[in-house]
């Protein structure tokens, strides 16, 4: 089930059975996949899937893009994280309190005194990651994205929309690109250089895994789609396919990855914050940033509750949940992109698993789908696991 990995991958390939995962409930999820790319739904896929360090499955499906001819997508192709970057920021952040630079319960503006402006001196570094810093809808201009003084300017401009705290409700682009200011002004380094040198280049993922893609790494990338105008087909968005986007490296949505790259870094966060022996993380660390801490409120853009953490969603008891399965135990966790993908952890077996995609599709039709994925991997736990037991 798996190609040949690059020398360099930091984990070792295995079989199904050597990981504990059984063959049939995974057999049905590359069924549903090869159906969505037959009938349209999105011109290609790629899923990872590994467990106590060690990579089970790769398999890619489709095409890397489809206009003006169809490209065939490969293992090493990279896809749009959109929103899943969020995650790859946070843990910049996460990195910056285990060194002691700052604590979670800090405010923002006690290390960007700009950020006090329009009522938002008391905003939490907690509160910020949580989706619940109060500027859901800010966000920066393009202009910004090369020239990061501007870019602070901007964040430090951002106008309240409610009390800090007061609300559960995504922050699409505004809390990440605020995340970003705080990085940089307390490492004095682009946060795209942050995170390439001190999370891709220790884990080994550094040729799989980017915020700000080089353009020379392009020709891996896919190109983003969604449904055509009377909602078949295929058509490319024009909004992610340049260079400029792709180099820009949005912290809240423009990171690159292999799906395996991004089953390494949550194997990683399920392990306790060690990779192929590479400690990047405690497992203190691992274990505060996955709690749930906005209970079961409901989030105002979702609406449902997300057990927000201070990155990723925990997956929780209630009924539905985004993206993460509803068959996952209480403490999975992980993050989504936006009509296209998923990505998460289950610190309870081992498992790790991505997902990813290159069309940005609807819902209801997204979710649906997402929990149907999610679950047959699942599903391959719990039948191995009954089996043995």
């Amino acid at each position: 089930m798996l190609d040949s990995l690059p020398m360099s991958f930091p984990l070792p390939s295995a079989t199904l059975c050597d990981v504990g995962l059984a063959a049939d409930p995974l057999d049905r999820l590359f069924h549903i996949i090869d159906e969505h790319v037959a009938t349209g739904r999105y011109p290609g896929a790629q899923i990872a899937i590994a467990r106590n360090g060690q990579l089970a499955v790769v398999k890619t499906f489709g095409d890397r893009t489809i206009d003006p001819a169809r490209v065939p997508a490969h293992d090493d192709t990279l896809w749009l994280l959109y929103s899943n970057t969020k995650v790859l920021t946070a843990c910049a952040v996460w990195l910056l309190v285990e060194r002691g630079a700052l604590r979670f319960t800090d405010a923002v503006a006690a290390h960007v005194p700009e950020f006090k402006k329009h009522g938002k001196g008391e905003i939490t570094v907690i509160q910020l990651l949580t989706h619940q810093g109060g500027f859901p809808n800010a966000d920066v201009p393009a202009a910004a994205w090369e020239d990061h003084g501007l870019l602070a300017r901007t964040v430090c401009d951002f106008t309240l929309e409610w009390v800090p705290g007061s609300q559960v409700h995504y922050h699409g682009r505004s809390a990440h690109w605020t995340a970003a200011v705080l990085i940089e002004a307390l490492t004095k380094t682009d946060y795209r250089a942050f995170i390439r040198d001190n999370i891709a280049e220790p884990l080994g993922l550094a040729g799989e895994l980017f915020v700000g893609l080089p353009e020379a790494e392009g020709k891996r990338a896919v190109d983003m789609h969604e449904p055509g105008p009377d909602g078949r087909g295929q058509v490319r968005r024009a909004e992610e396919n340049t260079v400029e986007f792709r180099r820009a490296g949005s912290p809240a949505g423009g990171g690159y990855a292999t799906a395996r790259a991004m089953a390494a870094f949550y194997q990683m966060m399920a392990s306790g914050g060690t990779l192929n022996g590479v400690r990047l993380l405690s497992p203190r660390l691992v274990e505060y940033v996955t709690r749930n801490y906005t209970g079961e409120r409901v989030d105002g853009y979702m609406g449902m509750p997300m057990h927000r953490g201070l990155g990723p969603h925990v997956r929780g008891t209630t009924d539905t949940i985004r993206g993460l399965g509803s068959l996952a135990h209480p403490r999975t966790f992980g993050h989504g992109g936006v009509g296209s993908s998923y990505c998460w952890a289950d610190p309870e077996s081992g498992v790790s698993f991505a997902y990813l995609t290159n069309s940005r599709v609807p819902d209801p039709w997204h979710t649906a789908r997402l929990d149907l994925v999610s679950n047959c991997v699942h599903s391959a736990i719990d039948a191995l696991d009954r089996m043995s037991s």
